[in-house]
């Protein structure tokens, strides 16, 4: 997903920028090696955002984030971590794009219904005598021991 740097705004899509005002940042000690600096460097990252309170939404948009993102909201607010890389730096760019990520997988209409089809009486056919032809060459099989 195209995000910018990693304190400004953040773009979802096209259309849909979340403000820098409202991205929330929270910053702890990483888990597992990390060499000298693992217990004085806080590089893991928490991006935080309120998805409803985004400008430029419309009402179709608010609730299809509100269904999709049900299950990872804690009170109103959606939050991703990042903790893959060493540097700060670069846990806050991981964080940025997996949030944008989030967000637009949320904000994307939904598929197509599918049309239901049936096969070709051509296509029936050929798979008939595709299972006629595998039985007669088992039935030839068996005979011969």
């Amino acid at each position: 997903m195209p995000t910018d740097d990693a304190s400004g705004d953040l773009r979802v899509t096209a259309r849909v920028v979340v403000p820098a005002r409202l991205l929330a940042w929270r910053f702890s000690r990483s888990a597992g090696p990390g060499g000298q600096g693992v217990n004085t460097t806080d590089s893991r990252v928490e991006l935080s955002v309120r998805p409803l309170d985004v400008p430029g939404l419309d009402e179709a948009q608010r609730a299809r984030l509100l269904e999709r993102l049900a299950g990872r909201l804690v009170d109103g607010v959606l939050t991703v971590t990042a903790s893959e890389h060493r540097q700060q730096l670069r846990n806050r760019e991981a964080a940025r794009a997996r949030l944008a990520g989030t967000l637009a997988e949320a904000l994307a209409p939904p598929p197509r219904a599918r049309r239901p089809t049936r096969p070709s009486r051509r296509s029936v056919e050929r798979r008939i005598e595709a299972k006629k032809r595998r039985g007669r060459l088992k039935r030839e099989r068996g005979g011969a021991e």
